[in-house]
């Protein structure tokens, strides 16, 4: 694929629309309007790391679903191929897969997504991760080399510290787990930078100050 054609989405700016044909019918991105979702896409079915990846999000569809959000799959990959896929899943290692995988060989959503990436095989997605809030604003993306998987837990953390930056109007530090302190916004002026350290918070610094939610 010529570098021309190949695009990156923003973050924080509204995620390419997309509708696509998947293991659970039509899909589009407005029907998850009113969730988080998580778009995911492998470089093939029946591949190894992907097998393991997608039995991952499967064993934490509860916990995304708790905290709502979605999950949708993508491999430049048939219906039929990921029907079989997921049979095969399911055979061979006994975990059900509860969420749909889009057919993409046109590579439409993989390309408006920049899944294909120059140098890369023009027939395979990388791995790539894209989170998109309820208002269908693309938050964050996070991509993967095809030889080592993604920690599905990372996604689900990430996920529970935007919804808290948005909630409450905050920034998390490093590893942030929910029920940890958060981080409070550095102050915009000089008055405010001055008042900073009596106004309650646990400040190490004028611009570094942390608080219990």
């Amino acid at each position: 694929m010529s570098e021309e054609n190949f695009s990156m989405p923003r973050i924080n700016e509204p995620a390419p629309a997309f509708e696509a044909r998947t293991t659970d019918g039509v899909k589009t991105l407005e029907d998850y309007k009113g969730k988080w979702l998580v778009l995911f896409s492998h470089p093939a079915d029946f591949t190894p790391v992907c097998t393991t990846e997608f039995m991952a999000f499967a064993r934490h569809h509860e916990e995304f679903q708790a905290i709502n959000t979605e999950l949708l799959g993508l491999s430049i990959d048939s219906y039929f191929s990921h029907v079989a896929w997921i049979k095969n899943i399911k055979e061979k290692f006994d975990v059900d897969i509860p969420f749909p995988i889009i057919e993409d060989l046109s590579m439409k959503v993989a390309k408006a997504y920049g899944m294909v990436h120059p140098g890369a095989a023009d027939t395979q997605a990388v791995r790539a991760t894209f989170i998109i809030d309820p208002q269908g604003i693309l938050r964050a993306m996070v991509y993967y080399p095809m030889t080592n998987g993604r920690s599905i837990p990372e996604f689900l953390r990430l996920i529970k510290a935007l919804q808290t930056s948005d909630e409450h109007g905050i920034a998390t530090p490093e590893g942030w787990q929910s029920g940890d302190k958060v981080i409070v916004p550095p102050p915009a002026d000089m008055q405010a930078a001055n008042a900073r350290e009596t106004e309650g918070y646990e400040c190490t610094d004028w611009y570094f100050c942390k608080k219990a939610l």
